[in-house]
């Protein structure tokens, strides 16, 4: 199983960007699939989620920002990120909870800076 997260960057305020997940040896559509985060100094924090039906969940600090989705054809879950936030700041991973396995991708950076 391989989770390769891509599109993170340096943005100012305001600003979005998108993050892709790239998933192989598991199917995005049949596992309930999250996005979390982890700040400098900070634990790991959830940040959004979308279960196997579709339904999307969201932290509070990010609800009405971030939007979560997946193409299922491409294998590929996604995070829109709009109105970023300099606490935006964290190297974003993206998670595939498979029971019993659970699975991380190695991360992308998200740098939010005026």
């Amino acid at each position: 199983v391989q989770l390769v997260e891509s599109g993170g960057g340096l943005v100012h305020p305001g600003e979005s960007l998108r993050l892709s997940c790239v998933a192989s040896g598991i199917d995005v559509s049949t596992s309930w699939m999250y996005w979390y985060r982890q700040a400098p100094g900070k634990g790991r924090e959830y940040v959004a989620e979308i279960t196997t039906a579709g339904s999307p969940h969201y932290a509070d600090s990010v609800k009405g920002r971030f939007t979560i989705s997946r193409d299922n054809a491409q294998n590929t879950l996604y995070l829109q990120m709009d109105n970023l936030q300099p606490e935006d700041t964290a190297v974003y991973y993206c998670n595939a909870d498979d029971q019993p396995a659970d699975y991380w991708g190695q991360g992308t950076q998200v740098t939010v800076s005026s």
